[in-house]
């Protein structure tokens, strides 16, 4: 599910609404107008009557950096004024910049570091940020700078108060790598870009410390991961990707683990792949992945 859209004047357009009769060729027509080429196209409805519609347009249009402001200002009035839809028009060469928290477990920190660092992940990471000292030297082996940032017991409003002077206005999305921390709602609110979290798919069972070992002693079947988008309900945003393998009862709870953390690493960086490609819609707490 990857265009490698990523040069010069090529754009992506995605729009959401209220399903109605229109709103493809009311899009074709703008991008047509402005000389854009479309290259590729994903839609959906929830329902043709009376639904929700879902459209990711990737196009290309010679000097889209000098034309992107003409073509914004089109799209606002047939999409939003006359259909009333909202949508987003972004440059697919401006990569995301994506910040990571993690604590002390690095399988899925060092699998994004390394994923971009081949160009597999087109970001840029401005920074790693820890409340452990742990991973420092792996992370700043990457080039990339590592912020240590305690969470004392009683005292989280000032590590969040360090790490949101960190972050405000240099990220476009924050991704919890295995970030052993709740984060609060007002974090969430004073940071303003969205949020990814991972973590194992037994959830709601097997809660808190040790999910492995008591689902082993359970006879689980399956094991796997879940990537969402981080809300103020612990665990339950809207879900971007999951994954599962199947296990038996002859596997310890360590290589339970060690196969749920490799689910984990696929997981996330799918979801970090997809949202960074533009390819998920959130509506309300479900999502759109095309």
């Amino acid at each position: 599910m990857t265009d490698n859209v990523s040069a010069r004047d090529y754009g992506r357009l995605i729009v959401q609404g209220a399903d109605r009769p229109g709103i493809v060729s009311g899009v074709s027509s703008v991008l047509a107008e402005h000389g854009a080429n479309i290259v590729a196209l994903d839609q959906t409805s929830s329902d043709p009557s009376g639904g929700r519609f879902f459209q990711r347009t990737v196009f290309h249009l010679q000097d889209l950096s000098v034309k992107i402001g003409a073509l914004n200002a089109a799209l606002e009035q047939r999409l939003t004024e006359e259909l009333g839809l909202t949508y987003r028009l972004v440059e697919a060469r401006r990569r995301k910049r994506v910040a990571i928290f993690v604590s002390k477990a690095d399988h899925c920190l060092l699998d994004l570091l390394w994923r971009q660092r081949r160009g597999e992940l087109n970001v840029t990471i401005p920074m790693v940020v820890s409340n452990h000292p742990d991973l420092g030297d792996d992370v700043r082996g990457f080039g990339i700078p590592f912020f240590h940032v305690p969470v004392e017991k009683g005292k989280k409003p000032v590590a969040e108060k360090e790490q949101l002077n960190l972050l405000k206005g240099n990220v476009d999305l924050l991704v919890l790598a295995r970030y052993m921390q709740i984060v609060s709602g007002g974090f969430l609110e004073e940071l303003g870009v969205p949020v990814i979290n991972i973590h194992h798919s037994f959830l709601p069972a097997f809660m808190g410390a040790g999910p492995y070992q008591r689902a082993k002693e359970r006879g689980v079947k399956l094991v796997g991961a879940t990537a969402h988008y981080v809300t103020e309900d612990l665990d339950e945003g809207p879900i971007i990707e999951q994954d599962v393998i199947r296990v038996s009862h002859q596997e310890s709870a360590q290589e339970l683990q060690r196969k749920g953390a490799d689910v984990e690493r696929l997981v996330l960086a799918r979801a970090v792949t997809w949202h960074c490609d533009d390819r998920v819609i959130r509506d309300g707490n479900s999502t759109v992945v095309f």
